[in-house]
C-alpha cells in the first residue's frame, strides 16, 4: 500500500517535471521548466 502511494506521487511528479528535451529548444525547455517548478512550489507551499 505504502509503495502504490510512493509510485502514485512519484508518477505525478515525474510527469509534471519530465519533458521530452528533444523536442524544444533550450529557450523553451527552460522556460518550461520554470514554470513547472514554480507550479510544484505553489503546490508544496499550500
Amino acid at each position: 500500500r505504502t509503495l502504490q502511494k510512493f509510485v502514485s506521487v512519484h508518477t505525478s511528479v515525474s510527469n509534471h517535471f519530465n519533458s521530452e528535451r528533444s523536442f524544444y529548444s533550450r529557450a523553451n525547455y527552460k522556460k518550461n521548466r520554470a514554470a513547472a517548478l514554480a507550479e510544484w512550489r505553489g503546490l508544496c507551499a499550500v
